[in-house]
């Protein structure tokens, strides 16, 4: 019993500074001087991993808003970096180069990393409401005529992070008003009905065409886009934009 209080009212100081500041190098918030940038920030992701699963302490720490703090804050950099490097885009002069979408990519992969995290803390609706707000903008750039033949890895990887909104709205992880689900389904439902037979007839007029929606995916959207639906008022399942399709 003498234990239980040393337990209990334990300083978890030590833990929370360590697991915020490797966050906060994780998030590029902390932002190291090049050349080490990224290599410091790839090694910070994964103490935070381990942190995550391996220090009973972590679990507490999570649950600190000085924490949550801090993955917003990186959140909305991140969402913010990501639309201001696809908006200047179609400035590029050679809209062909590898190196334009790398670069994006590698921004998605840390916005993937960071939705991997917002569960935990019960955050993920601050992804979904950013994702829901600059839609218009990403899809506005994606679907342009200048890109209708390039950045295919960056096509699916929109429709990998679209998922995980639809995900979290369709399975209850994530409750918002009527409005804003309705909005989610009309900005990506039609991207998504587009996208899935081009990819499929590109896989098979090209041996070596590597971007597709696997069949997981494609389940995991279906799953979510039909619990979405259902759960909308009876006169928005009706929209055009809803109505069933391949």
């Amino acid at each position: 019993m003498s234990i239980l209080p040393s337990i209990k009212f334990a300083d978890l100081s030590p833990t929370k500074n360590v697991f915020v500041s490797a966050l906060g190098f994780a998030l590029s918030i902390n932002s190291p001087s090049a050349p080490f940038g990224d290599e410091l920030r790839r090694s910070a992701q994964e103490q935070v991993e381990y942190m995550l699963r391996a220090d009973a302490d972590t679990s507490l720490v999570i649950k600190d808003d000085e924490v949550k703090s801090v993955l917003k804050t990186g959140l909305f950099r991140t969402c913010s970096s990501f639309e201001r490097e696809l908006s200047s885009l179609l400035l590029e002069p050679d809209l062909a180069s590898q190196a334009n979408e790398d670069k994006i990519l590698r921004t998605l992969s840390d916005l993937e990393w960071i939705c991997s995290l917002l569960p935990k803390m019960n955050l993920m609706k601050d992804f979904v409401s950013n994702w829901i707000e600059i839609s218009g903008n990403i899809l506005k750039v994606i679907e342009d005529e200048k890109l209708n033949s390039l950045m295919w890895g960056l096509k699916v990887k929109l429709i990998e992070m679209t998922n995980k909104a639809l995900e979290a709205v369709g399975y209850g992880t994530v409750i918002l008003p009527a409005p804003y689900r309705l909005s989610l389904l009309k900005f990506w439902l039609p991207y998504i009905r587009k996208m899935k037979p081009l990819l499929d007839s590109k896989c098979i007029a090209e041996t070596d065409f590597r971007y597709k929606m696997d069949e997981e995916l494609c389940m995991n959207i279906e799953g979510a886009i039909v619990s979405m639906v259902l759960a909308l008022p009876s006169n928005d399942q009706a929209g055009p934009n809803l109505q069933s399709g391949d």
